[in-house]
């Protein structure tokens, strides 16, 4: 029996090294566009990097991983939620997560803790890592 369990020992760190390509999901996935600026596209990554508008995947410093896993958690749970378009609002926010996807004008932040979260996310990332303006 201890003979058997060393071979598997033996074979899973032998596949441990082996490089499989193991890839971690995304988080979400953020597009922002409207008349305040121009458009902007996030994908998240678990893994902890970030796409800027479809180019290459850039390091996503751990405080701002640990803000984006937390703001995937969070908002899976608004997907289910519709939101009113205004006339007041500068920027609609769409929103790919696990559960689905959502749409939102700024302004839905008001009342919703994780969309103004969300929203100061998008800004900070834009400038960094992502190195463009807000």
């Amino acid at each position: 029996m201890k003979t058997w369990l060393a071979g598997v020992a033996a074979a899973g760190f032998a596949l441990g090294g082996c490089g499989l390509n193991v890839q971690s999901p995304d988080l979400f996935k953020v597009t922002r566009a409207g008349a305040g600026g121009r458009p902007l596209t996030l994908l998240v990554n678990d893994g902890g990097t970030i796409s800027c508008d479809g180019g290459k995947a850039k390091a996503l410093p751990d405080p701002q991983l640990l803000q984006a896993r937390d703001l995937a958690n969070n908002l899976n749970q608004d997907v289910k939620l519709g939101f009113p378009r205004s006339a007041r609002s500068v920027f609609t926010y769409t929103v790919q997560v696990q559960k689905g996807t959502f749409s939102f004008p700024d302004t839905a932040a008001s009342a919703r803790k994780e969309l103004s979260q969300l929203e100061l996310f998008v800004v900070q990332a834009a400038v960094n890592p992502c190195g463009i303006g807000s």
